[in-house]
């Protein structure tokens, strides 16, 4: 019996040492593994350092937090662009809403404001997000939000904006041909409205680009601001990626497709090539003679309007000049026009 004891001792000790050191050599392994891990991602750094990625627009370490805001100024070709994102978001992987206001109003309450941004800054399910509808400008930083948006628009010539709402407030267009429109019946040209000065054309009507970008204030809204203007102009410099024009939105969208490749890769194909994407016409749209838009023109509404219509022409055509060139009737991005040098302290390579 006393035998028995010292042999069980002994084959427990035995025991016990060999799994130590199995224990040890698994330690170990699985530490060489960890710092060759460690190393292979030092070395990815260092590569990306020296080397780093094209960054566009609406990307980051997760580009899956961008919001995207279209406050899209009626009848400037907004459907169109709109068809444009809806025929791409499927395969590209984001998500399209559609804001609608009460009444079609373009002015939201504060209230709606600040509900409407916290709403979007936080729902994290329909990210990435692209945002459309017609609202006037907002503020984020001004509501007391840090997170601001990617803001794009449309502007058109103001009085082409207005002749093409008056027909087709009357007619219609070829995208829903028989919805019969609020005006329908009435075949009053827009030159004998502005010879009879009829509601239907006041120059107070071509007051709307301004208005949306300058935001939700009282004196944006009040025809031929100055005041209005001026904000309209800073807002689009400091908060938008990039206002195209209806006269060239091919360009805009060829642009976008630099830009933001995460949501328009592939959108210049689809608004040539198809189905929803195809540009509306105003249906019996006419153009009017050429003492209608002396008349028109003469008004301070229309010289407004006209002036933040040259400025974004004029800033349209320096950031395409700046970014892109014509290749085979497509837009390319310009080789890149800077590089990094003298990067210390030095890293392994």
């Amino acid at each position: 019996m006393w035998g028995v004891g010292p042999r069980l001792l002994a084959l427990l000790l035995i025991a016990s040492v060999t799994i130590f050191y199995l224990t040890v050599i698994n330690y170990e392994n699985r530490l060489s593994t960890l710092q060759s891990r460690l190393l292979a991602i030092e070395r990815r750094v260092s590569s990306s350092e020296r080397s780093p990625e094209r960054w566009s627009a609406g990307q980051s370490h997760s580009s899956d937090d961008t919001v995207v805001i279209y406050n899209r100024v009626p009848k400037t070709g907004s459907t169109t662009l709109m068809g444009v994102t809806y025929d791409l978001c499927h395969r590209l992987g984001y998500n399209v809403l559609h804001l609608n206001t009460s009444k079609n109003a373009h002015v939201m309450s504060l209230v709606d404001q600040i509900e409407f941004v916290g709403n979007i800054t936080s729902w994290k399910g329909r990210l990435p997000a692209f945002y459309h509808g017609h609202i006037a400008f907002i503020d984020f930083a001004a509501l007391g939000f840090s997170q601001r948006p990617v803001y794009l628009n449309v502007v058109r010539r103001p009085l082409d904006r207005l002749i093409s709402h008056y027909y087709f407030l009357r007619y219609g267009d070829d995208f829903r041909p028989h919805l019969v429109r609020t005006r329908a019946g009435n075949t009053e040209t827009f030159d004998d409205c502005v010879k009879l000065k009829h509601p239907d054309c006041n120059p107070n009507l071509m007051w709307m680009q301004v208005p949306f970008f300058c935001g939700m204030h009282a004196f944006c809204w009040e025809p031929g601001s100055r005041a209005a203007l001026a904000a309209a102009k800073h807002n689009l410099v400091h908060h938008y990626l990039l206002v195209g024009l209806t006269e060239r939105l091919g360009e805009f969208v060829g642009l976008l497709e630099l830009l933001m490749p995460r949501m328009f890769s592939g959108a210049a194909v689809a608004l040539e090539q198809g189905g929803k994407s195809h540009l509306r016409r105003t249906q019996q749209k006419r153009e009017p003679l050429a003492r209608t838009r002396q008349l028109v023109q003469d008004s301070e509404v229309w010289q407004v309007e006209d002036e933040f219509y040259q400025f974004v022409q004029q800033q349209f055509n320096f950031i395409k000049q700046k970014t892109a060139s014509a290749a085979g009737g497509r837009l390319a991005k310009l080789r890149r026009g800077y590089h990094y040098e003298k990067i210390k302290p030095n890293r392994p390579k």
